[in-house]
Formats: C-alpha cells, sequence, structure tokens
C-alpha cells in the first residue's frame, strides 16, 4: 500500500488514519480490538488518539482510548509495525486546557504510561492556548525528543498566525518543528484549512492528517432530516448541515458514489485523499462493515470531472 511522509519526520504512513475517539465511548475494548485488528490487516498502520478521549462520558476520566490501545497494542505485540500519534494539553480534570512547559512534560509521561510503549510516533498540542508562548511548548517538545519519548511533533486546532509564529521559533532557536496539522476538514468546512493554513503546510511541507473527515458522520449520507438524528449518539450534532449547501453536497456525493458503485463515504474520503495537500484524513468506525467502507476510499481514484463536481457542490 502507499505511504506517505509526515512531513519530514522521516515516518510513512498508510493513507487513512483510524481515529480513535471511539475506544472507550462507543466502542467497548472487545470491539475496539476488532476493530483494531480489521483496520491493520487491512494494511493500514496510522492510529490517533488522545489523553482525553474519551473523558465526556459519563464515568470516564480521561485516558480510556490510550489505555485501550495500550492494551491492544501489548496483546498483538505489534509496536513496531503501528504509528501511533496522541496529543496533549486538553482538560483532563484541571478545570483548563494547558500546553505550559511542565504541563506537557506531565502529560507526554502520561500517555506513554497508558499506551504501554517508550516512545509516541507523533504527539500533537490537542488546542493551541495562545496565552502561551510558542517557546515554552516547544522547549518541552525538544526535551521529549531528545530522551526518545516522542519521535515527531504535531499542531492542532492553530491559527494560521501562531502555525507560523511556531515554524519560525522552531528555525530560529533550533527546536523540533511541527511536522504536521491536524485541522477540521471535510468536504462542508473547507474554508478554515482553505483559506490560509493549506498554503502554509504546502509551503512548510508539513503533513496533514484532518479531523471529522466525514463531518461527524453527515457526509456518510445517514442523516438527511431530523428524523434521521435518533440514528447514532453524534445525531444531534447534525442539523448545521441541514441546509442548501449541506443538501448540495450530498447530491453531488450520491452521483458520484452511484458513478463508481460505492458509497457516499468511499467518495467523501478519497476526495480528501486525492487533495495534494492532504496526508491521511482521520476517520473513525463502530463497525467492521463501517470500516470496510472507509478503507475502499483508499483504492478511489476519482477522474477530474467527479473531482470537479463535489467541488463545485461544497464551494465556500
Amino acid at each position: 500500500m502507499e505511504k506517505r511522509p509526515l512531513g519530514k519526520s522521516g515516518i510513512h504512513v498508510a493513507p487513512l488514519t483510524f481515529g480513535g475517539n471511539v475506544f472507550g465511548w462507543t466502542l467497548d475494548e472487545n470491539k475496539s480490538f476488532e476493530l483494531l485488528d480489521a483496520f491493520v490487516g487491512s494494511g493500514f498502520n496510522f492510529i490517533d488518539t488522545a489523553d482525553v478521549y474519551s473523558r465526556w462520558k459519563p464515568g470516564n476520566s480521561g485516558g480510556e482510548s490510550e489505555n485501550i490501545i495500550g492494551r491492544w497494542v501489548r496483546a498483538r505485540n505489534n509496536r513496531s509495525s503501528v504509528v501511533i500519534a496522541s496529543k496533549g494539553g486538553g482538560d483532563m480534570g484541571q478545570g483548563k486546557k494547558d500546553i505550559s512547559k511542565a504541563y506537557i512534560l506531565k502529560a507526554v509521561d502520561a500517555s506513554l504510561l497508558r499506551l504501554q510503549t517508550d516512545y509516541i510516533d507523533l504527539y500533537q498540542t490537542h488546542w493551541d492556548i495562545t496565552d502561551t508562548p510558542v517557546e515554552e511548548t516547544l522547549e518541552a517538545y525538544a526535551q521529549v525528543v531528545k530522551a526518545g519519548k516522542v519521535r515527531a511533533i504535531g499542531a492542532s486546532n492553530f491559527s494560521p498566525a501562531r502555525l507560523r509564529e511556531a515554524l519560525a521559533a522552531s528555525a530560529k532557536h533550533g527546536y523540533p518543528r511541527y511536522e504536521t496539522l491536524q485541522p477540521e476538514y471535510n468536504l462542508y468546512a473547507r474554508e478554515g484549512f482553505e483559506q490560509e493554513l493549506e498554503a502554509i503546510c504546502k509551503e512548510n511541507a508539513l503533513g496533514v492528517i484532518n479531523y471529522y473527515s466525514l463531518a461527524a458522520g453527515f457526509l456518510t449520507g445517514k442523516y438527511r432530516s431530523e428524523a434521521d438524528f435518533a440514528k447514532s449518539t453524534r445525531g444531534g450534532g447534525m442539523q448545521k448541515y441541514l441546509n442548501e449547501r449541506g443538501f448540495k453536497i450530498l447530491q453531488a456525493l450520491d452521483q458520484v458514489a452511484k458513478q463508481y458503485d460505492t458509497t457516499p463515504a468511499s467518495v467523501a474520503l478519497a476526495w480528501l485523499i486525492a487533495r495534494p495537500s492532504v496526508t491521511a484524513p482521520i476517520a473513525s468506525a463502530t463497525s467492521v462493515e463501517q470500516l470496510q467502507s472507509l478503507v475502499k476510499a483508499t483504492a478511489l481514484r476519482l477522474s477530474p470531472d467527479a473531482i470537479a463536481t463535489l467541488d463545485t457542490a461544497s464551494a465556500w
């Protein structure tokens, strides 16, 4: 399978990332193991998680996803063949997001324990806190990279200005640089990434591992009216997509999916994978059947006409 570089890190990944936010939330441990086995069994190697996954579920305290991944890696003895990305800086009970040097150093060690590993392939600043100088966070990363605890670092949810500032600070001071960006990006949510961030990523050869690749499920075509909201725990968030533009995008997805005898989800992911700036979109599945729809996207080669149809329908 095609492998793509994560920036200039020297790490290469298959063009689809499994989103670990579902582990310990909508998937229990046994089902998580089943999906992870199916994912790597299909030739994929990249799993994204975060320390706060899935703290939002009643009864959880955070770290559930990392714990499940750690136990799976230990049980399968496959650490060297998978690429694990995690994120830190979110609220793990301290009442605020925190990317100070002291906090990041502790957060990395805590993630290593939960993941039952000596190193994290890609560690990302989950949320940017503009009160914290970029240099302070990068100093922490310099320390953990030097110690061999982290191979490469990435940024998530950064503004264009702060991403540029961080890249400049790394170049000036010799800190590790952010090799990846994890933005929200999909056929519906295009403007936030394409307006400025995309150019920065291309100029600096950053890998892009975008989240909400399927707009929390909207781009699967499962939610076409308010009556469909009860179909999953994410249904309540679909209201914002049910507008003229959203329906245009679904219509274009249906048209292209019919042309290729596939699903809207596969088409939506294939559109992202075909984007020159995108490395490996993140998507989650809660069944092997859903996973197969995601996997099929990596083999789908959309024609210029199909891409133009989707571009036009989703134009911002």
